[in-house]
């Protein structure tokens, strides 16, 4: 899956760009029609140890799964990210399938 990556007020390292989309790649396992995606990286300006931002939105035919998640680490953000859009893509999975029927 072709995902673009953005990071604000920081730069990114190539580790956490290869994690992100390792982690996201397996949600081609649930789904197969994912077009692409972005990923948005951003480090909040506040004094609380979550400060790290991870926004996903994939783009799937017909519509778009949208996911954020606030947390210490880049990579605990991505996970919960993740897993917000892999329940999504199943609840729309289900969805068409019942549709079908």
């Amino acid at each position: 899956m072709k995902l673009q990556m953005h990071s604000i007020h920081f730069v990114a390292d190539q580790k956490l760009i290869n994690f992100i989309q390792k982690k996201s790649d397996k949600l081609d396992t649930y789904y197969d029609q994912i077009i692409d995606g972005e990923v948005f990286m951003r480090l909040d300006k506040n004094d609380k140890s979550e400060n790290k931002i991870v926004e996903i939105k994939l783009n799937v035919p017909g519509k778009q799964f949208f996911a954020k998640s606030q947390n210490d680490s880049f990579e605990a953000a991505a996970d919960d990210s993740i897993e917000a859009l892999r329940r999504q893509i199943k609840k729309h999975k289900e969805k068409l399938v019942l549709a079908k029927q």
